[in-house]
């Protein structure tokens, strides 16, 4: 069997305490799965700056300029970790068998990528990388993040529960997935939507080597609320049938009202009358500001403006004068870049 090429593609923003750590341990099992023949000489690790505001790129390029298995990715901008990740996918695609995508805190276990590369070897498409548990997780993450899968099956999104994106992907796998043009990306819900055959590795998850998260709180509940939205109009439909109920309560509380009225056993007040304002007033605004949402992603599709901008590509472009003056800015002449290019 022919060994195939591999290549990892590790999204990066402001990663410059831990990269150090990621390049080397990732180079390592690089150089591991090449002696063990399982992968082709010519694997790469492929890493995505996400328009990062420290040292992150000149420690990719610099690393890329000595070692021919890295490869960077330079993005105009911030655009996001999903439309970095998916900038790293397209970018690998035509050079590559399979793609291994994973975040450059190395929290998700590397040890299990072999274990990707012999379910692809065996015939499968896509491989899943799955948490055994979330024991490290704090109770708060941990009860929302099941939360947030158990929601999501109820609404009929086809996720793998514990799954991120620690996954393997094939050349045929990915050039499906670019078929999928929507602006608002939820790769965790795109990927199942392929329907090729898959598998999943279970790992347990690690500490984080350096730096922090890229992902607080503020952040999580805005990926969740998005992959909600973008996979689901159920929201809609909830609001809609709130409002069917209050329609017909009203009806009955109305025909209550009028009883007593026609009794003569009513007061004057506005406990109730303020009540039933900010009840029906609040349920307005959760509803406009709920369709305001759909309406606002469906605005954003219509524009059809490209994910990402990228400005640096060292994995297929050749070397441009733009990286000639970055070389002279980093102390590198050109003879040394002309001799690791391929």
């Amino acid at each position: 069997m022919m060994k195939p090429v591999l290549t990892i593609v590790v999204p990066c923003y402001n990663e410059e305490a831990v990269l150090p750590v990621t390049i080397k341990k990732l180079h390592q099992l690089l150089k591991n799965l090449m002696q063990e023949s399982l992968v082709s000489p010519q694997s790469k690790i492929l890493f995505v700056d996400d328009g990062s505001k420290d040292q992150t790129w000149e420690m990719i390029y610099k690393e890329g300029l000595k070692n021919e298995h890295v490869r960077g990715l330079k993005l105009a901008r911030n655009v996001g970790h999903q439309r970095a990740l998916l900038a790293g996918l397209h970018a690998a695609k035509e050079l590559s068998d399979c793609v291994v995508s994973i975040d450059a805190d190395l929290q998700d276990d590397i040890r299990v990528i072999r274990e990707f590369i012999l379910k692809f070897q065996e015939g499968c498409e896509i491989v899943y990388g799955v948490r055994q548990g979330r024991a490290t997780d704090t109770f708060f993450k941990r009860t929302t993040a099941q939360g947030f899968y158990k929601m999501m099956e109820k609404l009929g999104v086809n996720l793998v529960y514990n799954h991120a994106d620690f996954r393997l992907m094939s050349k045929r796998a990915l050039h499906e997935l670019e078929r999928f043009k929507e602006v608002n990306l939820f790769l965790r819900g795109i990927v199942p939507l392929l329907g090729f055959q898959s598998d999943v590795v279970y790992y347990d998850r690690l500490e984080r080597e350096a730096g922090e998260t890229k992902y607080p709180l503020k952040k999580m509940l805005a990926f969740a609320f998005d992959g909600i939205t973008s996979f689901s109009v159920s929201p809609i439909r909830f609001v809609l049938l709130v409002g069917i109920v209050s329609f017909f309560m009203s009806l009955v509380f109305g025909g209550y009202f009028l009883t007593l009225k026609f009794l003569g056993d009513t007061e004057t007040g506005w406990t109730s009358l303020i009540t039933s304002i900010w009840l029906i007033g609040g349920l307005q605004l959760i509803a406009i500001g709920l369709i305001g949402e759909y309406v606002g992603k469906i605005y954003n599709e219509t524009k059809q403006r490209p994910k990402y901008i990228i400005d640096i590509d060292t994995l297929n472009l050749p070397v441009s004068k733009r990286q000639l003056v970055e070389d002279e800015l980093f102390g590198v002449p050109f003879r040394k870049v002309s001799e690791t290019k391929q």
